[in-house]
């Protein structure tokens, strides 16, 4: 399937988003709601790009996104690497 420019409004998450932005182990019954999400490449890549500090995105919570940047800083485009991946 090719990328999705409209993401948004077909992501699993949907009409959900105070579900997506809680602290600790709320987390990871968040990130669940991603595991079956068709358009999660896209999502991340929308955080990562544009350096979206909170909430859980693309499966990945804040943490694990800062921790992802840190380890690839030279990545100037997520989209990029997530949409040939």
């Amino acid at each position: 399937m090719g990328w999705n420019e409209n993401w948004a409004g077909q992501a699993a998450c949907r009409g959900k988003s105070d579900a997506l932005f809680v602290k600790g182990a709320e987390q990871n019954r968040a990130k669940q709601v991603c595991g079956s999400c068709n358009v999660r490449a896209e999502c991340l890549a929308e955080a990562l790009d544009n350096r979206i500090e909170w909430g859980v995105w693309g499966g990945m919570t804040e943490r694990e996104r800062r921790a992802l940047l840190r380890r690839r800083p030279n990545v100037a485009a997520w989209r990029s690497v997530l949409q040939t991946a």
